[in-house]
């Protein structure tokens, strides 16, 4: 009974995934939020759980990257097109959805194959190569919220089509790049192994607090550049 408990929770991702979906297009985007974070949760939990438990299926492992697949993968693309549908374009169209705003689900295209790829990928399981989906669908997710509460006033900003389409084009080639990020699993409660993450997190609390809603993405930011100069940087020593 206990191997699946950590399957349950991943459902529980799976089915938060769902609504935020639902949410997307009926542009309640603080529920969007909302549905996204307990999903975020759950995804983070059952690893954990079945750490805890010491039980592993390759049943798990599937479930775990289809949950993700909606809740980080179709989601954010769906975001995007929301976006996108508010840009200034000027063009007017008879196809019952605005086409140019379908370019959101390229990014679903390249979540998932940067799923695919991380299920038969065994150098990962220490640290990411390329950047997970979680992390991208906290920028998008930070772009949204920016956008709802017009943020500093960047909500203009964040609908303009040369911005979203290039988002697009950087998170899809993040995606699948060939470039080491650090993991955001702890390895025990002891500040060797994870001081990375440790100060990560301090950071990232202080931006939660003094920039609320740009946080989101610019932690993301801070993510990305950290893991590129250390990327580099051992690359080059």
């Amino acid at each position: 009974m206990r191997k699946h408990i950590p399957n349950f929770i991943t459902t529980i991702n799976l089915f938060c995934g769902c609504c935020a979906l639902v949410c997307v297009f009926n542009e309640l985007f603080e529920w969007v939020f909302i549905f996204l974070f307990a999903g975020g949760v759950a995804d983070y939990a059952d690893g954990m759980v079945a750490r805890l438990l010491n039980v592993k299926s390759p049943m798990g492992k599937e479930l775990d990257s289809l949950a993700d697949m909606v809740s980080f993968g179709v989601v954010p693309g769906a975001i995007i097109y929301m976006l996108l549908t508010k840009a200034p374009m000027g063009i007017e169209s008879d196809f019952p959805v605005k086409w140019w705003a379908l370019a959101g689900f390229i990014l679903t295209i390249f979540s998932a194959l940067r799923l695919a790829r991380f299920n038969l990928d065994d150098r990962q399981t220490e640290d990411f190569i390329g950047l997970n989906t979680p992390s991208c669908t906290m920028f998008i997710t930070g772009l949204m919220l920016i956008y709802e509460f017009d943020t500093f006033g960047m909500a203009d900003l964040i609908i303009q089509p040369i911005f979203l389409y290039s988002v697009i084009a950087l998170f899809s080639f993040l995606l699948v790049a060939e470039i080491p990020m650090f993991s955001f699993k702890f390895k025990g409660m002891q500040w060797q192994g994870n001081q990375d993450r440790i100060v990560f997190m301090i950071v990232a609390i202080f931006l939660l607090i003094f920039l609320k809603e740009v946080a989101f993405s610019l932690i993301i930011i801070l993510y990305i550049l950290y893991s590129l100069t250390r990327y580099f940087v051992y690359k080059n020593s």
